[in-house]
């Protein structure tokens, strides 16, 4: 059978999930033939310094040690790991951001109604931003957890997550970044962040593969956590006894694809090889070119928020449903996101917003593909 694939015209969404390198997509191939010929385990041993160089160019690029590293199957699994290690009871106080993501917000709920903690929305100002000084006010003792999703997945927000962390340090709180799409996109300095834990995917701004990620736990914070199940992998068994891991691979669980983590591992070096300061200025100029021919559209209205913007650009068509524009888009070769409220759920609440549109593009985003959006919007506009 022969696969006939069709690109887009446009891909301007690599905030979902952004499109691969030949060499990321090379590296699995290749250990995919390696598997076929010399089994997975023999050919895991074959591959041991580069599967281990995974971890020490991921702490490079958080700016943390190897030993802190773990790499779960995606963000979500990360930062559920994490929390899930947590152990909260009635009366506990669990604080997000109007901004957090639904899945985060879903779990801490779920957590809540199992233990009897509460989980309590920040304040934020009026362009959406998290608001510092009553987050100072909202901490007391029984503050057990500040979660927070550096930048959320609509609005091009970014949440001013180093000075969240510097009052959950001085407090003696749990800190818990989400930055799914921080990690490729911005600089990231967990010590300058003082963060807890840290969790991140391959797919977005790193450009590896689905189904794998990067978790940031701090080895002094590791202590306090404890796995509700653990394997052979993760609590190893000597002396007449099991022993949980003192690393971040606790987090991990004795089976993984290797092929994956061997394209995630490719994407990170490329992606300190680029340079991320480089990497952020050319989506944030990309980003502000799609901003600036949107909102000289008439019909079309930009949903952004915050003073400081990401390269994710959230916008509506007037009567148009999302779904709708977005099929119309693809139909002349325009590949962009439809968010729906669950994705922030507090915050599309609070702004009265359905679903939306969103459009992220990358280093590698074209002229010809921002021109392609413009028109097919154009196009569709005048038809409607």
């Amino acid at each position: 059978m022969t696969l006939s694939l069709h690109p887009p015209k446009a891909y301007l969404n690599h905030a979902g999930a952004s499109l691969m390198p030949a060499q990321v997509r090379q590296a699995m191939l290749d250990h995919l033939t390696r598997e076929s010929v010399l089994g997975g385990y023999s050919a895991a041993d074959a591959m041991a310094s580069e599967l281990n160089a995974v971890y020490s160019d991921a702490a490079r690029l958080l700016g943390c040690d190897a030993d802190e590293i773990a790499l779960p199957t995606g963000n979500t699994s990360g930062w559920r790991e994490v929390v899930g290690s947590m152990h909260f009871g009635p009366g506990d106080r669990l604080l997000v951001a109007r901004s957090e993501w639904g899945g985060n917000y879903a779990a801490l709920s779920h957590i809540a109604r199992c233990t009897g903690a509460s989980v309590e929305m920040i304040p934020c100002t009026s362009d959406g931003t998290l608001c510092l000084s009553q987050l100072a006010q909202m901490i007391d003792a029984r503050v057990r957890l500040i979660s927070l999703t550096w930048l959320p997945a609509n609005g091009g927000l970014i949440q001013p997550a180093q000075q969240v962390g510097a009052l959950a340090r001085e407090a003696g709180v749990p800190f818990v970044l989400d930055a799914a799409q921080a990690v490729g996109q911005l600089p990231v300095d967990v010590r300058q962040l003082g963060c807890d834990a840290l969790t991140a995917p391959g797919r977005k701004w790193l450009r590896g593969p689905r189904g794998t990620g990067v978790l940031f736990v701090r080895r002094d914070f590791m202590p306090q956590l404890r796995p509700r199940t653990v394997d052979q992998y993760t609590a190893p068994y000597r002396d007449g006894a099991y022993h949980l891991r003192a690393d971040a691979k606790r987090f991990e669980t004795s089976e993984a694809c290797m092929a994956a983590r061997l394209g995630l591992g490719v994407a990170i070096r490329q992606t300190l090889e680029l340079g991320v300061q480089t990497i952020q200025a050319k989506v944030r100029e990309r980003a502000q070119r799609i901003r600036d021919a949107l909102s000289a559209m008439d019909g079309v209205q930009l949903q952004d928020i915050g003073s400081e913007r990401s390269a994710l650009v959230a916008f509506s068509v007037a009567g148009v449903p999302a779904s709708a524009v977005r099929a119309q888009l693809l139909a002349q070769g325009v590949d962009v996101a439809v968010n729906g409220p669950s994705f922030t759920p507090l915050d599309m609440a609070a702004r009265g917003l359905g679903d939306v549109l969103r459009a992220s593009p990358h280093t590698d985003t074209r002229d010809e593909e921002i021109q392609a959006l413009v028109s097919a919007l154009s196009h569709l506009i005048q038809r409607n």
